[in-house]
């Protein structure tokens, strides 16, 4: 069974900084994609950025700059630096990744439990 497990989040001031990482466990084939979703109250999820097993990137504008996505394949770690936080990314961090749990599957989308940033103005 494939389990993505979130740590990192909590309570910061504007302009501080937080780290998240996310770690896929379990039995598996492979991962592909990983990523970091958001959701604030009363909003719908949103991407944050995503990050291919071969390094490639795609950020929202709104944390470009800002945050920075990292992964070691041989882990199946993913981490999510933020910088210079802002009110406004308080939210639920979800992270993601595509995960094929055999040889003979496709990549399945998962999603750890999420994890809570506040930021404090």
């Amino acid at each position: 069974q494939v389990q993505l497990v979130e740590s990192g989040g909590g309570l910061v001031q504007a302009g501080g900084s937080l780290t998240l990482s996310c770690v896929a466990s379990g039995r598996f084939f492979s991962v592909n994609h990983m990523g970091w979703y958001r959701q604030a109250p009363g909003k719908q999820r949103e991407l944050v950025v995503v990050i291919s097993s071969g390094g490639t990137t795609n950020y929202a504008d709104s944390v470009k700059g800002r945050f920075t996505i990292s992964r070691d394949n041989a882990k199946n770690t993913v981490w999510l630096q933020m910088n210079s936080l802002k009110f406004e990314d308080t939210a639920v961090y979800y992270c993601n990744a595509g995960v094929a749990p055999t040889v003979e599957d496709p990549h399945y989308d998962y999603w750890g439990q999420g994890t809570q940033v506040t930021v404090s103005s």
